[in-house]
């Protein structure tokens, strides 16, 4: 079991809204921890956002919960009936993240009917509202993320493991259980890969002169994401078409391999070069040469040729979106080479990832 930043960071929330509504003497501090723990975000701009969206949230909460009150008592069927048109309101305003908190202070809010109603309206409602700043405090200054060395590492523990299948699937050298299972935790960390992407671009920096190095570098990693998940594809497409590539003629087999080890050991470099362990440009330009796009189409036209009119159209369907996916897998790395070498043209290998934090 790991002990996240985020899971620290609702804590230390916890114990700074508990201290600061005791400290103002509230008269009920826990719907300060409540509204924190609704109100913590993995990154500085999604709490800022939040922070936003509720005080709206709760502002409508509170006027609904006074207005249902005065009105109609706060008889259980009536704070009911007060739920659903706060629910109602949240969703035609597009505030659907803050429904639970303003629920919160809705029914913290109609608790009582006292003759200090208002006053004790405006208590609950402040009392929430600590928990959400403190929230956002410990956000700003406890730990600031670092999802760019998550994101990359992520991307290259995902383009390792999905180059290794690669290399043992094109040679039938593999066991098809444990690839079966590795394909779909790689497809996970696709998933992964790309909300680490969002929470990277989300990040704000405190000075701006830094803004245009990062622009540039959610370039170079949205294109390694994509291309890890073309290399994915392709793996996917070597795997379930597996028997139509053991039928294959054994010189276009060897070609789709060749062509299949140039392009992966290409992809592998990019990952070292963007970070500086290989230079740019690298010192054996003929090392670059990867996938030969013209020789692997002729020669499954060559194999289309041969087999047309046979029985084995489906077998040429199939074989045909594995050198489409490969095509398609070569372009996107040909991509990724044009901007690390961009990239590498305005900041000279200043990459620094520290730390496994991909997990």
């Amino acid at each position: 079991m790991k002990l996240g930043a985020r899971i620290l960071k609702t804590g230390i929330a916890i114990v700074l809204s508990l201290y600061i509504a005791q400290l103002l003497h509230s008269p009920s501090p826990v719907f300060a921890a409540i509204a924190a723990i609704f109100a913590i975000q993995p990154t500085i701009y999604r709490s800022y956002l939040t922070i936003i969206e509720q005080i709206q949230g709760n502002v409508i909460g509170a006027i609904l919960a006074v207005v249902f009150v005065l009105l109609l008592g706060n008889h259980f069927i009536v704070i009911g009936f007060a739920a659903i048109i706060v629910i109602l309101f949240h969703l035609k305003l597009k505030l659907e993240n803050t429904i639970g908190l303003s629920l919160v202070t809705l029914i913290s809010i109609m608790e009582t009917t006292s003759m200090s109603f208002i006053q004790f309206a405006g208590i609950r409602f402040s009392t929430v509202m600590i928990g959400v700043f403190s929230a956002f405090v410990v956000n700003l200054v406890f730990m600031p993320p670092k999802y760019e060395n998550k994101l990359y590492l992520k991307i290259v523990h995902t383009t390792e493991e999905t180059i290794k299948w690669i290399r043992l699937s094109i040679r039938h050298n593999y066991d098809h259980q444990l690839l079966k299972e590795d394909i779909r935790k790689l497809k996970e960390n696709v998933h992964s890969m790309e909300q680490f992407y969002k929470m990277y671009k989300e990040e704000r920096k405190l000075f701006r002169k830094n803004d245009l190095e990062k622009s540039r570098k959610l370039v170079v990693y949205r294109q390694m994401t994509i291309a890890a998940r073309k290399a994915l594809d392709t793996l996917k497409r070597i795997h379930r078409y597996e028997n139509e590539l053991l039928q294959l003629p054994e010189d276009f087999k060897q070609a789709t391999q060749e062509q299949l080890d140039s392009l992966v050991y290409h992809h592998e470099h990019l990952m070292l070069r963007f970070i500086g362990k290989i230079p740019t440009p690298t010192p054996y330009p003929e090392e670059n040469d990867n996938l030969n796009k013209e020789e692997l189409f002729n020669f499954f036209l060559t194999f289309q040729n041969e087999h047309s009119g046979q029985e084995q159209q489906p077998h040429i369907y199939h074989m045909m979106q594995i050198i489409a996916s490969i095509i398609d897998y070569g372009e996107q790395v040909e991509h990724l080479d044009t901007l690390i070498t961009s990239f590498h043209s305005f900041h000279h290998n200043e990459i620094s990832i520290e730390g496994d934090e991909a997990e």
